[in-house]
């Protein structure tokens, strides 16, 4: 664990990215890498007109993920070994490429890849995947106002495109973990159990299902 100081926790919509990573940050001492969705002056608007709002929303997202990041890895903390980020900077494309269309998704790409060459990769990825159902529970739990208005089908989509890019993921070391009937907050000993989990993953891509353990 001492050579992966940078790790990130990534997910779908309501995986449980936040509440992790908090968890993580105060277990290892680390500072956190945290966006507020609700900054996005877009984002309610998009999920009531998806196809009128989506390039502005993630222009909005990207450019304000590239400035938290690199201002982040421009003032290094001495006395913080770890550093724990809520979201993977390629979560742009992966949104993108499902709500832009054509022209739209093109100009996006352009503007991403004069900024993805200044961002740092993580030594670590933590994928929590989850079913659409259990997704759309935590979502509706959770209420947030601008978050009340989402499609499910949409939400569909995000899992499928998730799980199409984690597949394919070969840029850091990779800890996919089936989250669906986890509850860490409530159960203690699921989170302690996670974390030794993330401890000891291996290099490469590993899969750790709770009742199964590493594959």
């Amino acid at each position: 664990m001492s050579e992966r100081n940078y790790i990130v926790v990534e997910g779908v919509i309501g995986a449980g990215k936040s509440s992790l990573s908090e968890k993580l940050a105060e277990a290892l001492e680390a500072r956190r890498i945290v966006e507020n969705h609700e900054e996005n002056p877009f984002l309610a608007e998009f999920y009531r007109d998806p196809a009128r709002y989506a390039f502005q929303t993630e222009l909005f997202f990207l450019l304000s993920r590239y400035r938290i990041q690199t201002e982040q890895f421009s003032q290094p903390d001495l006395f913080q070994k770890y550093l724990i980020s809520d979201y993977l900077f390629a979560k742009n494309r992966i949104f993108a490429h499902i709500t832009l269309e054509e022209r739209e998704l093109a100009l996006f790409e352009l503007v991403y890849s004069m900024l993805e060459k200044n961002i740092k990769t993580p030594d670590l990825v933590i994928y929590l995947q989850s079913s659409t159902q259990r997704l759309m529970q935590n979502i509706r739990i959770r209420d947030r106002e601008y978050e009340r208005n989402i499609n499910p089908a949409y939400v569909e989509s995000l899992v499928e495109a998730y799980n199409h890019y984690f597949f394919h993921y070969e840029q850091s070391s990779l800890l996919i973990i089936n989250a669906t009937n986890l509850d860490f907050i409530k159960h203690p000993d699921q989170f302690q159990d996670l974390f030794e989990r993330i401890l000891n993953a291996p290099e490469g891509t590993s899969y750790y299902n709770p009742s199964e353990g590493f594959a």
